[in-house]
């Protein structure tokens, strides 16, 4: 028997549960820079991550899973991007080392 593969063609949307959805979105969109598309009250909020969308969904409660999510960023200068982060207030410690191109 043979199927066809599914067709997937890209991410579209992330889903993270994050404690603080307000602290959250300011990361996101002041500190990495993503697209601020709306917020769902009283607790989602979507941004833009070039063609994925980034869904963030508020629980005070809520305790990361173990081991993910891991977002991995495609930016055209590692180096400038981290530099941008550290400015805007993120809390890194060292600069990055590409371990790996992706593609993209």
């Amino acid at each position: 028997m043979t199927t066809s593969a599914p067709g997937i063609t890209g991410l579209a949307q992330v889903a993270l549960t994050v404690r603080d959805l307000d602290a959250s979105v300011a990361f996101y969109r002041d500190v990495l820079g993503l697209a601020f598309l709306f917020a769902a009250p009283p607790s989602l909020a979507f941004l833009q991550c070039g063609p994925t969308r980034v869904m963030l969904s508020g629980d005070a409660g809520a305790r990361p899973p173990a081991g993910g999510p891991i977002l991995y960023y495609a930016v055209p200068d590692i180096h400038a991007a981290f530099e941008a982060i550290a400015a805007r207030g993120a809390g890194v410690k060292e600069p990055p080392k590409a371990i790996a191109n992706v593609g993209g």
